[in-house]
Parts: structure tokens; C-alpha cells; sequence
């Protein structure tokens, strides 16, 4: 049996460690979702055109990025850009390009399904009024596409808050670069580490029972 000891855990501890990693593990999931939201709409839209060219540039982005491990996106983008730029631009920007460029490709395709889910006479019907390709998507296609994926891309969210773990590889001042932080500081490590899972499951789980009623409260409307 491990010999733990959590009396060195204090207000002070979370202060000093922990708080400046949470805010930047939180501030990097959203600026990934909000950025992967708005790309992956637009990757959405250039597969589901009628451009071959569009939908096969888009398509080997998605499918490349969907293929690679996302550690490796962040080693190569941190290791590669400083040689082909001449600096370093930080693991913390290095981050946010990163999970932006690749939760990307997973948005486009949560965002092309809720695009297929409308019907398709609402997009003629559009068509009829007068309407443009681009009017009759923005004013009638994606509101309800969105509405329709909100329970996944919260849950795609989610997903992603437990992979801003990932920057620890380069270095980067996450929640868990704050626990690892503590346990080294202190000399308990075990402890830290449990904790950790312990913080992390708290806050997934909290999230996940919240996109289950939100999910339930949407299918009664």
C-alpha cells in the first residue's frame, strides 16, 4: 500500500501551483473550440461544395489531421516552426495554433453531419425565395445545424479539455504541469497525481451530466 500523506494540501498550495494552470487549461479549451468551431464550419462547408478542388484540399486536411496522434501535432508544430521561422515562438502560442488546427478537423465533421441533418427542401425552398447559397446557409442551414450538434460539440469540448493535458509533453503551464509542479516541490508525487485524476474526473464528469440534461431538455423542445 502506497504511504500517503495530503497534509501538505492548503488554499496556499492551489494559489501558488495550481490556479495558473487551470486558467490556462480552461482559456486554451475555449480559444480551441471557439477556433476549431469557426474553421471546422468553414471545412464543413468547402466538403459538402460542389468544387472538387474544395473537397478534396479539405478533405485530405481532415483526414490527415484525424490520422496523426495529437502529441505529435504539438511536438512537430513546437519543434519544426522555430527551424523554418528562425525563433521560437513559446510552447503556450505553439498550444493554441496547434489544438485550434487540429480540433478542426474534428468540428468540421460534427459540423457536416448537423449540415446534413437539415433537410434538404429547406435549402431549395431558400433557394426559391431568392435566396444565395451563402444567404440561405447563414440565415436557415447552420442556426439549426448548430442547434441540432450542440450536445456533441460540448461533449467534443470536453474531449478536448482533457487533451490541453498534452502540452505538458512541451512544456507548457497546464493544470496538470501545476500538479506535477506541487508533487516535486513537496516530495509527494503519488499524492498530486491522485489528486489530479481526482480534479480532472470532477470537472468531466460535472460537464458530461450537464450535456446529458441539456441534450434531454433539447429533445422535448
Amino acid at each position: 500500500m502506497l504511504n500517503l500523506d495530503v497534509s501538505f494540501l492548503s488554499w496556499d498550495l492551489f494559489n501558488k501551483f495550481i490556479l495558473k494552470g487551470l486558467i490556462f487549461s480552461f482559456e486554451l479549451t475555449a480559444v480551441a473550440a471557439l477556433g476549431g468551431l469557426f474553421f471546422g464550419t468553414l471545412l464543413a462547408l468547402m466538403r459538402l461544395s460542389n468544387s472538387r478542388l474544395l473537397k478534396a484540399l479539405s478533405g485530405a486536411y481532415v483526414n490527415g489531421m484525424r490520422s496523426i496522434p495529437l502529441v505529435m501535432v504539438i511536438l512537430w508544430f513546437y519543434l519544426l516552426i522555430p527551424v523554418l521561422i528562425g525563433k521560437s515562438i513559446g510552447a503556450e502560442w505553439s498550444a493554441f495554433i496547434t489544438f485550434i488546427a487540429f480540433e478542426a478537423a474534428f468540428f468540421c465533421e460534427i459540423m457536416r453531419a448537423g449540415i446534413e441533418s437539415v433537410p434538404r427542401g429547406q435549402r431549395m425552398a431558400a433557394q426559391a425565395l431568392g435566396m444565395s447559397y451563402a444567404q440561405s446557409m447563414q440565415l436557415i442551414v447552420l442556426p439549426q445545424a448548430f442547434r441540432n450538434m450542440v450536445p456533441v460539440l460540448l461533449t467534443q469540448t470536453i474531449v478536448l479539455f482533457q487533451d490541453t493535458s498534452l502540452v505538458y509533453a512541451i512544456g507548457a503551464y497546464d493544470l496538470l504541469k501545476g500538479f506535477v509542479t506541487a508533487g516535486r516541490i513537496y516530495g509527494r508525487p503519488e499524492e498530486v497525481y491522485l489528486l489530479a485524476a481526482l480534479v480532472y474526473f470532477v470537472l468531466c464528469f460535472g460537464l458530461s451530466a450537464f450535456v446529458k440534461q441539456l441534450q434531454k431538455r433539447m429533445s422535448l423542445t
